[in-house]
């Protein structure tokens, strides 16, 4: 049988990946969606055939469902997930997964209370030039890995958000962190992922340099952020997250290693470029990656989907949605102190 999307906050992430993600797999449907804006919602069901509810608690107790994806903001995703789950819903939430260390970790009890599946939506680890990196890293070919940079720019979320300069990006109280939120979260779990250790330490400078908001004022959340970070298994490496970046958007990483270098979205054509110590070089043309500009499919709900179907854990489940929002929240607090701060491992 078909999965029964209900999906809730019908902005630009809803509607340029998850909904027509959702509509295209064949084993998947978007059978409800919850908006506040009630002509915005109810345009979107029209358009997918779905229901259409102002209030996502009136959604979950009515709408017939298998799970739901939760694209409200930031401040809300922990409640809005510990509702569905409650309700006996698998939860797709996007990242990050929470504000706060201590919600993140309701979130993974209520999912396993309710013996229900909770993935976050970090796609950067599905994209086809991570995958292939990663699988060039293990093969063991390049040596052990001594440092990497890795960054992701771009003009910030007023250039694709639904409601542009107003929107809830740029409020406190809705998304708690800025660009570091946004963008680094999504970093630190591909970084993570990518050399298959977790960090430890953490450092650097988060700030607001120019990105304001539709009364022309300096937004109170960060819009640049340069992060050093160490593994545990001591390996250096830097995050650059900017939201102006007004020339258009950088998301690339490299990786130095005792046999070479692995470039990752260094070049338009060839998505993974191998420059070993010895002067050869492998050029893998590989699958896209998934930009604002162009949202290619990202792989999220298709993963997700087949969790549920298959009955098996998913991919990126809450311990690692955690495991990055740790390194985010951890980041937060040194900058504040203009200190480096250790990264707690909690039992999850």
């Amino acid at each position: 049988m078909s999965v029964r999307y209900g999906i809730i906050g019908c902005g630009a992430i809803a509607q340029r990946r998850h909904m027509p993600e959702a509509a295209a797999n064949p084993e998947s449907t978007v059978a409800a969606l919850a908006d506040p804006v009630a002509d915005r919602v109810k345009t979107l069901a029209q358009q997918y055939g779905a229901e259409a509810y102002t209030d996502y608690k009136k959604m979950l107790k009515q709408a017939q469902l298998d799970a739901v994806v939760v694209c409200g903001p930031n401040a809300l995703h922990a409640q809005m997930s510990i509702d569905a789950l409650k309700a006996g819903l698998h939860v797709l939430c996007e990242k990050p997964m929470a504000t706060a260390r201590q919600d993140a970790r309701r979130m993974i009890t209520a999912a396993k209370k309710a013996n229900r599946h909770l993935m976050i939506g970090l796609n950067q680890r599905l994209m086809p030039p991570h995958v292939r990196a990663r699988e060039i890293l293990d093969s063991g070919r390049l040596g052990k890995v001594i440092s990497f940079r890795t960054t992701f720019k771009h003009g910030g979320p007023d250039g694709w958000s639904v409601d542009g300069a107003k929107s809830w990006f740029f409020k406190k109280n809705a998304a708690f962190m800025g660009a570091t939120g946004d963008l680094g979260v999504h970093k630190a779990d591909l970084m993570r992922w990518l050399l298959n250790e977790e960090f430890v330490e953490v450092g650097g400078r988060i700030t607001t340099l120019d990105k304001r908001d539709s009364r022309g004022k300096l937004i109170p959340l960060d819009d640049n952020a340069v992060l050093s970070l160490r593994t545990s298994g001591g390996i250096l490496g830097s995050i650059e997250v900017s939201w102006t970046n007004y020339g258009g958007e950088e998301n690339f990483t490299v990786v130095y290693c005792t046999g070479g270098v692995l470039s990752i979205g260094t070049d338009p054509t060839y998505g993974v470029i191998v420059d070993y110590a010895n002067g050869e070089r492998e050029l893998h043309q590989v699958g896209e990656m998934a930009s604002n500009v162009k949202q290619v499919a990202s792989g999220v709900i298709d993963s997700f989907t087949e969790s549920i179907r298959r009955k098996r854990k998913p991919a990126i489940d809450g311990a690692e949605g955690y495991r990055c929002l740790d390194v985010i929240l951890t980041a937060m607090e040194a900058a504040a102190e203009g200190s480096v701060k250790k990264i707690r491992q909690p039992k999850l």
